[in-house]
C-alpha cells in the first residue's frame, strides 16, 4: 500500500506562507484512486477537506482557502504540495493529505503537519 508522509508546516504569523509537502512511497494514481486531498483538523474540530487534485489535475479548495491556496502535483518524485499564502489564525490545524477513490478518502491517516498561525 502506498503510503504518504507529511511534512513543511511551522509556526507563522498571520499574513505569512508556508508550503507543504505530501510524499508518496510509490505512484500516487493507481488502481481506484482519483484523486489527492489535503485534509486539516483544528482542536476541538471536525477534519476537513481544503484542496483536492485529481488525475487530470483539475483541483477543487474549500471556500475558506480559495485564492489563497494552492495545491499542485504530484511531481517526478510523487510529491504533492499545498501552497499556502495570506495564511490566518483560523488556518491553525494539523494538515493531512490522503488519496481518493471517488467513494472519498482511503487509508489510514498519517500523522500530519502542524500550522500554526499567530495573530
Amino acid at each position: 500500500q502506498v503510503q504518504l508522509v507529511e511534512s513543511g508546516g511551522g509556526l507563522v504569523q498571520a499574513g505569512e506562507s508556508l508550503r507543504l509537502s505530501c510524499v508518496a512511497s510509490g505512484s500516487i494514481f493507481v488502481g481506484v484512486v482519483e484523486a489527492v486531498g489535503w485534509h486539516r483538523q483544528a482542536p476541538g474540530m471536525q477534519r476537513e477537506l481544503v484542496a483536492l487534485i485529481d488525475r487530470d489535475g483539475d483541483t477543487k479548495y474549500a471556500n475558506s482557502v480559495k485564492g489563497r491556496f494552492t495545491i499542485s502535483g504530484p511531481d517526478a518524485r510523487n510529491t504533492v504540495h499545498l501552497q499556502m499564502n495570506e495564511l490566518k489564525p483560523e488556518d491553525t490545524a494539523v494538515y493531512y493529505c490522503k488519496r481518493h477513490t471517488e467513494l472519498g478518502p482511503v487509508g489510514s491517516w498519517g500523522q500530519g503537519t502542524q500550522v500554526t498561525v499567530s495573530s
